[in-house]
């Protein structure tokens, strides 16, 4: 048998052998943990790196991606107010004016004349000659707006195929809930029939209330409208409808969080860069 002292010796030796293993588990385990910190390290920066390098960037396309409720609509314009009436110059060299006195535009236009505006869009150029013949009040509106460049860097915020319309000229709001250059003009007439190319005042359903809003119609489908007849047609596309049915090729169904659109809007921006008259 072996003697007392042996037996400590031996118990001292195992638990010198026990505590080592313990050690060496315990250093394992550590550079387990290491390695797991290291790989973690460089995933986050292969992440960072493909973000270009910015957590903001990262973060922002994250957001950008889960942001699909809306289509995009243009930036609402800045311009500036004239309190009294003075006619535009015609050379285009006025200012930029949004606002307006209350009281619809004097007669800038001599009605003898031909007056042709140039609508200079992102998806092309549409030219159309007004009609001072029978709606001299509304072409002259259409005319003293534009040389004050009031429709500069407007969109077409609405495109309905049901009635084949593109509306435009809301440069506060970039919708058709656009507040106006601050007054409404009069109706000229009635009994209007709509046809592709015609260039029309837009409206509410009460009388007298147009102001700068106007619609393109670039199909058949308009004549629906022809039961109304209201809608003042104040000039006709000589050159562009191509254009007109590009644009209405955009459409998507209006958003069901977007209680300012009617019909549908563009998939992508489509801005009106600027509006020129010439005058012969």
């Amino acid at each position: 048998m072996p003697t007392e002292k042996r037996a400590r010796q031996r118990a001292a030796r195992y638990q010198k052998q026990a505590k080592l293993e313990q050690q060496r588990r315990r250093r394992k385990l550590m550079r387990r943990g290491l390695s797991f910190l290291v790989l973690l390290a460089l995933i986050v920066l292969v992440v960072f790196l493909v973000s270009g390098g910015s957590p903001k960037k990262l973060h922002a396309a994250t957001k950008s991606t889960t942001t699909t409720t809306t289509l995009p609509i243009a930036k609402p314009q800045d311009g500036g107010t004239i309190v009294k009436w003075v006619c535009p110059n015609l050379n285009g060299s006025s200012s930029h004016i949004l606002h307006f006195p209350k009281t619809q535009p004097p007669m800038c236009i001599n009605p003898a004349k031909t007056y042709t505006a140039t609508f200079y869009t992102s998806e092309g150029d549409v030219k159309v000659v007004l009609d001072t013949t029978r709606t001299p009040l509304t072409a002259d509106n259409f005319v003293v707006l534009a040389l004050y460049h009031y429709y500069d860097g407007t969109s077409i915020d609405r495109i309905d195929p049901s009635i084949d319309i593109l509306q435009g000229g809301s440069p506060d709001t970039q919708t058709i809930d656009d507040p106006g250059p601050g007054y409404t003009i009069k109706d000229e007439g009635s009994g209007y029939k709509y046809v592709p190319g015609d260039l029309v005042m837009a409206r509410s359903s009460s009388p007298n209330s147009g102001a700068a809003q106007y619609f393109f119609v670039y199909g058949t489908k308009a004549s629906v409208l022809d039961s109304q007849g209201t809608y003042v047609v104040f000039g006709h596309v000589v050159s562009g409808m191509s254009v007109l049915r590009k644009i209405a090729a955009l459409y998507e169904p209006c958003p069901a969080s977007d209680s300012s659109c009617l019909g549908g809007l563009p998939r992508k921006v489509v801005l009106v860069k600027k509006v020129t008259i010439a005058v012969s």
